[in-house]
């Protein structure tokens, strides 16, 4: 199943890349960490944590049509588990789905914006799971809408390898497990352009 998968993913990337003729496809991994603001109130009562700190890798895939404009998807999740106050781990997963303008400079610059709608899981792991069976999941999850604001700058180094700094910025709908609805993620990522 697993193979099968890869196939199709990758058949998948090759056509779009020959389709990309007078568009232009980017495939970009990287790597980022997130900074929310910290709890000001000095209760002693349970306060939710901040949301940062951590490597989040990321990767992402954004198609520009023979204009500046086009759409952008990517994903991010933290690499190693958090400790959520102190006694449960968790990690999470960011995803989202963009309006994307992107603006040529010179031969080697470029900038993108994007803007768009996702959402956030998180992931609660549990290592007291008892079952007399032996098959009990030992993850909960939480999942809320968010929207995403996004804007980087790209540096072709070679060829068509891009580098590109990025900042995302985050609005979390209802985030109740943390402090703040806000969080802002900034990282660096590299990649490569179709048709460009």
């Amino acid at each position: 199943m697993r193979r099968f998968l890869f196939l199709t993913f990758a058949c998948s990337i090759v056509s779009l890349a020959t389709c990309a003729l007078a568009q232009q496809l980017d495939l970009a991994v990287g790597g980022s960490t997130v900074i929310s603001s910290k709890p000001t109130i000095s209760s002693q009562a349970y306060l939710p944590p901040g949301l940062r700190g951590g490597v989040y890798p990321s990767a992402s895939v954004q198609y520009i049509f023979k204009g500046r404009l086009g759409i952008n998807a990517e994903l991010a999740t933290r690499y190693k588990k958090g400790l959520y106050n102190g006694y449960q781990f968790f990690r999470p997963v960011l995803y989202d789905v963009n309006a994307a303008y992107a603006r040529q400079y010179k031969a080697k610059y470029g900038v993108d914006l994007m803007a768009g709608i996702g959402a956030d899981t998180i992931l609660f792991y549990t290592q007291y799971a008892n079952c007399p069976i032996g098959n009990c999941p030992n993850l909960a999850n939480s999942t809320h809408f968010m929207i995403h604001g996004g804007f980087d700058m790209r540096y072709y180094f070679w060829r068509n390898f891009f580098v590109r700094p990025e900042v995302h910025y985050y609005h979390i709908v209802n985030n109740y497990q943390f402090h703040s609805d806000n969080l802002l993620r900034l990282g660096a990522s590299i990649g490569y352009s179709f048709g460009r």
